[in-house]
Parts: structure tokens; C-alpha cells; sequence
């Protein structure tokens, strides 16, 4: 059944995965990815719930979808009706709803309620069981772009106070080696030209093997492959990152010397409240660490404001901390209750306003940061991975530390998919500018 398929995913890297890995599934049928609602017979949902935002902008698409095109059968999976099934099914409009490791029966359930004369509501939203399998996936076409990202890990299991996503995710699961080992070379073969290894907590990868398996081992297996291409890291808890994988990941050519820690505080009152597996003290000293192995890395990270029961005083032991750490780009976000986690119970809830000063304070510290890492470069030549064409003036791509860099355009010339030496000339805090070497 050939169906015209409108794709839309909400929220985090490893949703993209699995929703490039469902587009893949329908397209082995003949079906074919649109880009119009309009024209869709299916549209396919992967949800995030991570915040409350995230529920209300998830709820206005569905009514949006159902409004411009009444007839299209929509698909909701993912995270939001894993951890709220009961408010999922009151989406009238969803016709199919199926849970975040459900995804693999999605193509079935589409083909059976398009060839059901009573089109009811369809839900299959599995129980999050200890011990449970990795849902079977594995990306193999060219999605057009440089980069593509490698699920080898789900779940988490670290319990922090504001976190909705163990509900979500459930417990924690990995790939295997091999499984790693093959799906990169069938991305590699279709023309990519960097793998990222991602995960919802990534350094937790390997773990439930029980036999000592680390994430470093997946990353030195991706390294060893043949071929002419970078290998990155998403988030990582810094918790988990030890002296020894510090120094086998130095010995990987191929690895990007981008480090993206989640910081979230650097108030230790806060940490603890948050139930964070860490001190201010510990994640410094592995920047530290970090630095000296890798001179002139990327450290980026992700940094809460206005959490409950922040006082002023918490708030600029964090700012100052931040200023002293020296990120090279960070994603600064208020605090966002989140029913069915115990943050949400806590009392001393900061007010609106409060967050928002806060998180403009915390946001000036991290640009002026971001401005002076990546006039660091100045001077220097890098080698930058170009991207697909997005401005007649300028070729753009980035460098193995993730800092974008603009070349001007000079002819009509593409450097898609190419690595260039390119001097840096100049730089402001959202990217460089270079010349062509």
C-alpha cells in the first residue's frame, strides 16, 4: 500500500533516530515522505514530554493536523503516551497510539486500521519491564544530510528529582557491538560522513550486558572502522566518565573533541535536590581532566535555572561556577514543573519571572564564553565537514569541536559532504568565518 507519510519528531536526537528508522520501514513499501500535511494520507507523531511545553505544542499539532487535513489517519507514539497512556487516549483525533518500544509494530497497525471499515482507536502501549531488549533498529539510507545518529542505548534508571523520562524510556537497554559495528557501515555507505553515537543515558550504555561492557568499548569498535570520517558523542553524565575511558578515547583518531556534559547546576545544594549523582567539585575536575586530554576541546553542556527552592544565593553559586567552567556553548532552561515527578511536589516553586531574569543572567555568562572559545580559533586552520547548501552567499559546515564555520561563496560549486582545510578569520559567539585553504 503505497501512502503519502507527513513525518514530525518531537523533542531529542533519539527520537529523530526512530523516526527516520520508521520512515524507512513505510518506504520499503513504496510509501512516500511528504512534506505538506495537506497531501498526507498518514501522519506519524513521535512525542516528547520532557516538559509541560512540550505536552501543550504536541496537543496544538494534533488539533492543527486534524483541522488542515480531516481525513489523515494520525499516528501519536513516543514518550508522551508511555508515561501519560490515560491522557493519550483522550486525543480523539489519534486514531493509533502506541508507546516509546512499540514503535517496530507501527507499519501493521497503520495498514489495519486503513483497511478497517470502523476506524476505532488502536493502542498498544507496552509495560517498561527490568531487564527488557533494545527495540531492533537499524538506519541504512542517505537522509540527505553529513551527519547521522546511531541509537545504542535506552532508558534511564537515574531517578532525578525533575525527570519524567525513566517513566518514559523506562529501564535501561543497549545495542549490541556487532549490531553498533554494522549499522555504521551501512550509514558510511550511504554517504555519511559522521556518526553519532547517541542514547537517552548514554553512558549508561552496556550496563544491563552485566559482563563489564562500557561505552568506550562501542566507541573504540565505531573508531576501528576503514574509512574518512568523524565519530561524536551526545549528552554524557559526567558521573560516568572515568580516568581510563578518558584515555581510550584519547587514542581515537576519529573521535570529535566535543564533550557534552550535562551540567544542570553548579550549586551543590541544588544538585542534591535534584538528585544528581555529582558535586560542582567532580564535574570540574573532569573538565579539567577533559582539557588536558584533549587541548582545546568543546565543553557544552545544558544548565537548569529557577529550580525549586533556588535562592538567590543558590542561583549565583551557579553563575559564578559557569563562569569560572568556560563553556563553549550551553542550553540554558527554566525549570519546568512536571507532573508525576517529585519536583513536581516540592514546595518553594520559584515564580515565572524570577526564571526568566535568571536564565537571561545565565544566558549573557554562556554567550560571552561561547564568543571568546570560538575566537580561540582565530588564526588557526580546522578542518570543516560541509553541509547541504542553505544560502547562495556562503558554503557552512562544521569543525570536529562542533563550531560552525561560513566560507564565502564564490561560483556555483557544491562542498556537500566535504572535508576542507579552511583558515579562520574572524568570529562572533554564533559561528566563525574562513577562507578556503
Amino acid at each position: 500500500m503505497a501512502l503519502k507519510i507527513f513525518y514530525v519528531s518531537f523533542g531529542c536526537k533519539v527520537n529523530q533516530y526512530e523516526t527516520q528508522n520508521i520512515s524507512e520501514q513505510f518506504s520499503l513499501d513504496g510509501c512516500e515522505k511528504v512534506n505538506n500535511i495537506k497531501e498526507a494520507d498518514v501522519c506519524i507523531i513521535n512525542s516528547c514530554t520532557v516538559t509541560a511545553q512540550a505536552d501543550s505544542k504536541l496537543r496544538h499539532f494534533i488539533k492543527r493536523v486534524h483541522r488542515e487535513n480531516p481525513s489523515c489517519l494520525i499516528v501519536l507514539t513516543g514518550c508522551f503516551p508511555q508515561a501519560f497512556p490515560q491522557k493519550a487516549q483522550d486525543f480523539s483525533e489519534c486514531k493509533i497510539i502506541c508507546g516509546s518500544r512499540d514503535k517496530n509494530k507501527l507499519r501493521e497497525m497503520v495498514y489495519n486500521a486503513l483497511e478497517s471499515e470502523n476506524l476505532h482507536q488502536t493502542i498498544c502501549i507496552s509495560e517498561q519491564k527490568l531487564n527488557g531488549k533494545l527495540e531492533p533498529m537499524c538506519n541504512c539510507a542517505d537522509s540527505g544530510k553529513t551527519r547521522a545518529y546511531i541509537k545504542i542505548q535506552d532508558g534511564c534508571d537515574m531517578a532525578c528529582s525533575y525527570c519524567i523520562i525513566p517513566t518514559a524510556r523506562g529501564h535501561i537497554c543497549s545495542k549490541s557491538i556487532e549490531d553498533i559495528k554494522c549499522e555504521t557501515e551501512l550509514l558510511l555507505k550511504a554517504n555519511h560522513k559522521e556518526i553519532i553515537l547517541t542514547g537517552i543515558n548514554l553512558c549508561c550504555y552496556g550496563k544491563d550486558f552485566k559482563n563489564g561492557t562500557r561505552l568506550v568499548d562501542a566507541l573504540e569498535a565505531v573508531c576501528s572502522i576503514d574509512g574518512n570520517f568523524r565519530v561524536r558523542l551526545s549528552s554524557m553524565e559526567p558521573e560516568m566518565i572515568s580516568d581510563e575511558d578518558i584515555l581510550r578515547m584519547r587514542a581515537l583518531n576519529k573521535l570529535c573533541p566535543q564533550f557534552h556534559l550535562s551540567l544542570q547546576s553548579g550549586c551543590n545544594k541544588t544538585l542534591k535536590a535534584m538528585n544528581r549523582h555529582y558535586s560542582a567539585q567532580q564535574y570540574q575536575e573532569l573538565c579539567v581532566k577533559l582539557r588536558e586530554a584533549f587541548d582545546g576541546c568543546a565543553i557544552t553542556t545544558d544548565i537548569m535555572v529557577g529550580f525549586p527552592n533556588e535562592t538567590d544565593e543558590d542561583f549565583n553559586e551557579s553563575l559564578e561556577f559557569v563562569k569560572k567552567t568556560s563553556f563553549s556553548a550551553a542550553h540554558i532552561f527554566p525549570y519546568s514543573r512536571r507532573t508525576g515527578t517529585k519536583a513536581d511536589k516540592l514546595d518553594g516553586q520559584i515564580d515565572k519571572n524570577t526564571k526568566t531574569k535568571r536564565a537571561a543572567k545565565m544566558r549573557e555568562i554562556c554567550k560571552n564564553s561561547q564568543l571568546e572559545y570560538n575566537r580561540s580559533f582565530i588564526g588557526k586552520t580546522a578542518e570543516v565537514l560541509f553541509e547541504r547548501e542553505v544560502c547562495a552567499e556562503y558554503h557552512q559546515g562544521h569543525i570536529p569541536e562542533y563550531v560552525l564555520v561560513k566560507v564565502e561563496r564564490t561560483d556555483n560549486s557544491t562542498l556537500f559532504r566535504q572535508f576542507k582545510q579552511v583558515k579562520i578569520i574572524d568570529a562572533n559567539e554564533n559561528f566563525c568565518t574562513g577562507e578556503l585553504i
